[in-house]
């Protein structure tokens, strides 16, 4: 039997549990991101749909903006819970804590994701070798969303309990890493296999938003909303900046001289190497500039939520149901897909999204309606 607090827990609530205080505007932050993930995920399917509801391994799209602004949103609840555990119960017990969580997450990843079909043979995977069977079985469709969450968290928990100024020094000392690497052999390796989200080696580059999220909870922890939000907006623009221009030293290289390269949201003007913004390879640049968008939408929500009090329910059902939201999502999504032909018109589309979106929310709502909840 597994120990106790590794597995995720299924639990049928019978009184309100006592909650830890929430930041209300992460909440609806998350819930945004829940819905855009919705959004994205069934549009993206149907041949109508606008490029920048498609994910691409070229350029970062509004699609792709959504997967960091998960990170970020775990990034700030990782440092919330870890720093508040780490008060009450010491370091070494918020460690187990935090490994335990992880070691969850990576199992509900099995489930979610799934393993891939390295040989269809008992003597083709001998001839493989250990390594080479492993990497194909394990490489693959494996590291996904989940499994990206729960690797990058582990690999921020040295730092995640520490002052911000070691947060920000592992974030960018992760990315380099991530860059030497990818320069070496490991993007040219991510495009010829059945990779995604920058693959075994995707954490160090989604150190970034998960770092952005932690870095904007001190933020948030220290400073008011009227000087958070535009303290939040600043960081954000400066951030974006800069994975442009990481972007556009890639642009420089193939000019041969100082040039820009195509803005964000759109084509690339150059070929696709190291320094693209892609979610594919999880470039550098594209994880700064999603770290970034990440911030300033973040802001918004501070300013919205935080400042004025503006909420919006089923951002909230969304946000504290995220995981489970996650996983009921694509097959509410597979079922009310088959009754949408793929090229349908527009109108369309917008309509079995409309009944997608209302039939998974209804089943989030019923879930927390009976205190069902999945923990982790």
């Amino acid at each position: 039997m597994a120990p106790m607090g590794i597995l995720p827990t299924l639990r049928l609530a019978e009184a309100p549990r006592a909650a830890a205080p929430r930041f209300a505007s992460l909440d609806q932050f998350r819930g945004y991101t829940v819905a855009g993930m919705f959004l994205v995920n069934f549009a993206g399917h149907f041949a109508c749909a606008h490029p920048q509801l498609r994910h691409h391994r070229t350029f970062a799209s509004y699609a792709d903006t959504i997967m960091p602004q998960f990170f970020f949103a775990m990034g700030f609840a990782y440092r919330l819970t870890h720093v508040r555990l780490a008060a009450q119960l010491g370091a070494r017990a918020a460690w187990g804590r935090a490994i335990g969580r992880q070691a969850s997450l990576l199992l509900v990843a099995v489930f979610a994701h799934g393993f891939d079909r390295a040989a269809s043979t008992w003597d083709e995977a001998r001839a493989m070798g250990l390594a080479a069977w492993a990497v194909g079985t394990f490489g693959g469709s494996y590291f996904q969303t989940l499994t990206h969450l729960a690797v990058t968290a582990l690999w921020m928990l040295p730092v995640i309990g520490r002052g911000s100024g070691a947060i920000a020094v592992h974030a960018v000392a992760s990315g380099a890493l991530h860059l030497t690497l990818s320069h070496a052999g490991w993007f040219e390796w991510l495009h010829v296999h059945r990779t995604i989200d920058g693959g075994m080696l995707g954490f160090l580059s989604w150190t970034l938003p998960v770092a952005a999220g932690a870095l904007a909870h001190d933020l948030a922890v220290r400073a008011r909303p009227t000087r958070a939000a535009p303290a939040l907006l600043l960081a954000g623009t400066g951030t974006m900046v800069a994975g442009y221009a990481l972007a556009c030293i890639g642009a420089t290289f193939h000019a041969g001289a100082w040039a820009l390269d195509a803005p964000p949201f759109c084509p690339p003007s150059r070929p696709v190497d190291v320094w693209t913004m892609s979610q594919k390879s999880g470039s550098v640049s594209y994880q700064a500039f999603g770290a970034g968008f990440s911030l300033a939408i973040y802001a918004l929500f501070v300013a919205g939520t935080d400042l004025r009090g503006w909420t919006l329910g089923v951002f909230r059902l969304l946000g504290q149901a995220a995981l489970v939201g996650y996983l009921l999502h694509g097959l509410v999504a597979e079922v009310v897909q088959k009754a949408v032909p793929q090229d349908a018109p527009a109108w369309a589309v917008a309509g079995g999204f409309a009944a997608y979106f209302a039939i998974t929310c209804a089943a989030l709502a019923l879930l927390a309606r009976n205190r069902i909840e999945l923990r982790l």
